[in-house]
């Protein structure tokens, strides 16, 4: 070998031991828990080629610089506070068992209970898509898109003409889409920004968060009209959503449509995901006293948005939260279960305490990986007395929660560590009897179509299941 090439090799043998130092001591100042922090600077003083890589992709946890977008939207944030204060739920409005069950959701939302709240729960796509669409076509100021998966297909581009003839009419049109979960044309976006709508990759102005980085996807599904009407939950803008691939079909999902004061604090998420990903403050409006006095709701509800620029882990407490709330009984719907450990120790603690716990899941998988590990889960929850459901009638996608008779919560974000840690969510949650009546009937539905029937991982009749299953989940933290 040359001078000049054993030059080179030592090169790449000194920047690849420095970045792995350099990892090793980001993981021992940030990391979580001792046994994440060992296993990361084992992997990477043992094998750091194969371990560097790995940390670039999967290693970071935190969003630097994102913090900084809230504190820019201050004056927003304090018409947020100030609508909030003037419809906080009285006593007697207030039909919590408990009162104090709601105070941990709202230090981590930021917000407190808001009272004057209309909220319309749609099931599957049949309902939630013609809700968004007729939205869209009443808009006469501003329309608000926000989407993890966007589709350059048939549903995708029924959406796109209907933004661009809002635009066209004059109406402000703002689409926010990750390109980590799109899979969208440059045609079909050239086609959008034409027609005068305001495209925006959520990673767009942060190369360092594109495809390499796979963390830090944006998964919040938000719409806004004009601050009035308001969207989220679990479904995207894509035919997969509508249950068009025959393998997932039919597609389970739920949405909330909302009026009043949290159809604001959807908008405030908005307009702080826009300004990370495009520097630009948008002008909307942040006085909507009018459209929640004209809300035909009494709801009370609250908007939690948690992601990896939190300085506390919200989304893995909001679910801790939610179980420790439990007085009776909690079911929760979602497409994934991998739960961290303070999830796990929670359910089985509520469990031992008599609480009634079901967990609602797909049979079917649309990810293998993360699909597999839950079989590692099932049997260590089950022994503490949680039911595992799993939903036969096609793929179930909602991420919805349901707390005794009084608290119901529908949004985006799975029980597992990426939607907890890594990605940014968003839920809406409802202290209101009526609409978590209406959660239990839906989800009782959804019951109907499912099975308690689950063998245990030694007991499975897949021979990959059960080998498996067990390595999944070594890779939990990042799935």
């Amino acid at each position: 070998m040359s001078v000049m090439g054993e030059a080179l090799l030592f090169a790449v043998y000194l920047a690849v031991q420095i970045g792995a130092l350099l990892a090793a001591r980001a993981i021992v100042a940030h990391g979580r828990t001792p046994q994440g922090t060992v296993a990361w600077v084992v992997f990477l003083f043992a094998a750091p080629y194969f371990a560097l890589p790995a940390f670039l992709i999967f290693g970071h946890r935190r969003y630097p610089g994102y913090i900084a977008t809230r504190r820019a939207l201050s004056q927003e944030m304090a018409a947020l506070r100030e609508l909030t204060a003037e419809h906080t739920p009285t006593p007697a409005e207030d039909s919590l068992e408990d009162p104090g069950r709601i105070r941990g959701f709202e230090r981590l939302a930021g917000v407190e209970l808001s009272s004057g709240n209309a909220l319309t729960l749609l099931v599957n796509g049949e309902e939630a898509f013609p809700a968004i669409f007729a939205a869209i076509d009443a808009a006469e100021d501003y329309i608000l898109a926000q989407f993890y998966a966007l589709g350059a297909d048939h549903l995708g581009t029924e959406f796109a003409e209907r933004l661009i003839a809002k635009a066209r009419a004059g109406v402000r049109v703002y689409l926010l889409y990750d390109a980590i979960g799109s899979h969208v044309t440059r045609a079909y976006l050239e086609h959008l920004r034409a027609g005068g709508v305001n495209v925006r990759n959520f990673h767009a102005i942060r190369r360092s968060r594109g495809r390499l980085q796979v963390n830090f996807r944006n998964h919040r599904k938000i719409l806004v009209t004009d601050g009035k009407a308001a969207f989220t939950g679990g479904l995207n803008l894509s035919d997969l959503y509508m249950g068009r691939d025959p393998r997932l079909s039919p597609w389970r999902d739920t949405m909330v449509r909302v009026e009043g004061p949290c159809a604001a604090q959807l908008q405030f998420i908005f307009a702080e995901d826009w300004l990370w990903s495009s520097g630009e403050k948008l002008a909307l409006d942040w006085n909507p006293r009018a459209a929640a006095a004209e809300s035909p709701g009494t709801a009370n509800a609250l908007v939690l948005a948690p992601g990896p620029a939190d300085r506390q882990e919200s989304g893995s407490l909001y679910f801790v939260n939610a179980i420790g709330a439990a007085r009776r009984r909690i079911w929760i719907a979602s497409a994934y279960f991998v739960p961290d450990v303070d999830i796990l120790s929670a359910l089985k603690v509520a469990a031992l305490r008599g609480v009634e716990i079901r967990i609602l899941v797909p049979d079917r998988r649309d990810h293998w990986l993360v699909w597999l590990a839950a079989f590692a889960y099932f049997d260590e929850v089950k022994a503490a007395g949680v039911e595992v459901w799993r939903y036969m009638e096609g793929f179930s996608h909602q991420k919805v929660i349901l707390i005794d008779d009084d608290i119901a919560s529908v949004g985006s974000i799975n029980l597992d560590n990426r939607s907890c840690r890594l990605n940014f969510e968003i839920t809406l949650l409802a202290a209101d009897r009526p609409f978590a009546a209406e959660v239990e009937r839906m989800l009782t539905r959804d019951f109907e179509f499912s099975s308690r029937t689950l063998p245990s991982l030694s007991h499975q009749p897949s021979h990959l299941i059960r080998w498996a299953a067990p390595v999944a989940r070594l890779l939990a933290p990042v799935l």
